[in-house]
């Protein structure tokens, strides 16, 4: 079911030519950035991959993927990508690349089960990068420090912006105010609120919030969110006493007055995790997959990874009221009424 914000008397900063001439200067910036910063080299990737070797990305196990028939193969059956989580693994594992740089590449998706909104489209473009890592890098302050790194990425870029289109003004906390919890202390903090209430509350009050444990069971047996058990090590007690090596970043954001995600990573399962939370989840049958096998057989790299929404980032950026303000998609036709009345310009 969709749903749609009208911001109160809104009006986009940059007209069409602006906003579209502006969008390919975030992208150009924030992606240089965001390579030099984790040394990480540009692939390419695929927009579709074969079904059954366990590569596609499940999110919370309930979304379908859009997927057809291949008529020079016998009809085997392909699927358009989630996400790319577990082929960069694999990609990583093929250029043998060396702990300490990795790969990223432009991942474009569709989410056919999408609750169409502000913030979600049936079209999904993503910088996914994944990133090499010994044993030792297994740990929550190196966690820290690739997540402060991608923050500053996005602090510099807003600050090109700005310097580009003065009618813009910042909006991001500086790079050394990005406020790190764990989804555990978020909950102790706000027992009675739900878990997107939380998110809103913490991200008004520091506008940058990193929460640690996306994925693993809170105090009261319940998830914050949910994340796909064979990538993200979301059980690992870490040097803080909770479990979980991963999260979300999120932030404030003041046109539409709620926390919004901007990027979702984490350090990748090793075997003993994967293993743990397979059997948590009664997925065990995965360690058939091709995916789970190269794993089991030592046959991938450590890593840690994410995504960081390309169309999230520019309309964070661009103080935008709707995504379809930044991509051309498909939305219902009331929406667009809608959009069109409370001057929110789809594209």
């Amino acid at each position: 079911m969709s749903y749609l914000i009208k911001p109160e008397g809104y009006r986009s900063l940059l007209d069409q030519r602006q906003t579209e001439l502006a969008i390919k200067q975030i992208k150009d910036f924030f992606q240089l950035n965001l390579s030099s910063e984790l040394r990480l080299r540009r692939v390419t990737a695929p927009l579709f991959v074969l079904k059954g070797m366990g590569i596609n990305d499940d999110l919370n196990g309930v979304e379908r993927p859009v997927s057809f028939k291949i008529k020079d193969l016998g009809d085997a059956e392909a699927e358009v990508v989630h996400s790319l989580a577990k082929w960069k693994r694999l990609t990583l594992a093929e250029y043998n690349i060396k702990p300490g740089y990795g790969i990223y590449t432009d991942m474009n998706a569709i989410r056919a089960d999408e609750e169409l909104g502000n913030l979600h489209s049936l079209y999904v473009d993503q910088w996914d990068w994944e990133r090499v890592i010994t044993e030792k890098d297994r740990n929550i302050t190196f966690l820290k420090e690739i997540v402060n790194s991608i923050y500053a990425s996005m602090v510099r870029t807003e600050y090109m912006l700005c310097e580009m289109y003065p009618q813009i003004s910042p909006k991001l906390p500086a790079k050394d105010k990005l406020t790190f919890i764990h989804a555990e202390e978020l909950r102790k903090l706000y027992p009675s609120l739900t878990p997107k209430e939380r998110e809103d509350r913490i991200a008004k009050e520091h506008g940058a919030v990193f929460i640690i444990g996306i994925g693993c069971k809170l105090g009261d047996g319940k998830k914050h969110d949910g994340r796909a058990p064979d990538y993200d090590d979301y059980s690992t007690v870490a040097e803080n006493g909770l479990p979980g090596l991963n999260g979300d970043l999120i932030v404030w954001n003041s046109v539409l007055n709620r926390a919004f995600e901007v990027s979702s990573m984490g350090i990748r399962v090793d075997k003993a995790a994967l293993l743990r939370q397979l059997k948590e989840e009664g997925k065990e049958e995965r360690l058939d997959l091709y995916f789970h096998k190269q794993l089991m057989s030592d046959n991938l790299p450590l890593s840690i990874g994410g995504g960081i929404g390309q169309s999230r980032l520019c309309m964070l950026l661009l103080q935008k009221a709707h995504i379809g303000e930044i991509q051309a998609s498909i939305w219902p036709e009331q929406m667009r009424k809608e959009c069109e009345e409370a001057g929110i310009p789809l594209i």
